[in-house]
């Protein structure tokens, strides 16, 4: 990833935490699944997932969240975290649920872009917006 030509020394720190601290968050989650906690089952079942399913569910969370952890493959990691959590949403939906439940995954995928951008500004370049003069 191409870094700024100056960044500021707490800005990096500051998102090189953040994105370990969410990393670890998404990770914890996987593990979860891949041991089949009690509530890990309760909730993938309630959601209307397999049992059986939830380890698949695991390795893919866990996957995704290595990438996003590993700074080679950190944008890799982002889009397979936000996919993950677009897939939230829509269960979501599916189900009915109170607006209040999609805010998280909401809330947490701009988290994920957020913490990349004040690493690097050029990520600004891949958003659909522009300036107005």
């Amino acid at each position: 990833m191409t870094k700024d030509k100056n960044p500021s020394s707490l800005r990096q720190w500051i998102s090189h935490i953040l994105q370990f601290l969410l990393g670890l968050m998404f990770l914890l989650g996987a593990v979860a699944n891949l041991m089949g906690t009690e509530e890990s089952v309760a909730t993938g079942t309630d959601m209307g997932y397999p049992e059986g399913s939830l380890a698949y569910l695991g390795i893919v969370l866990g996957i995704s969240a290595l990438l996003y952890l590993i700074p080679k493959t950190n944008i890799l990691g982002a889009l397979l975290l936000t996919a993950w959590l677009g897939g939230a949403v829509a269960t979501h939906i599916i189900h009915k649920d109170p607006v209040e439940n999609l805010l998280a995954p909401v809330l947490f995928g701009a988290l994920i872009w957020g913490i990349l951008l004040l690493r690097d500004r050029k990520l600004l370049q891949l958003l659909p917006l522009r300036k107005t003069e």
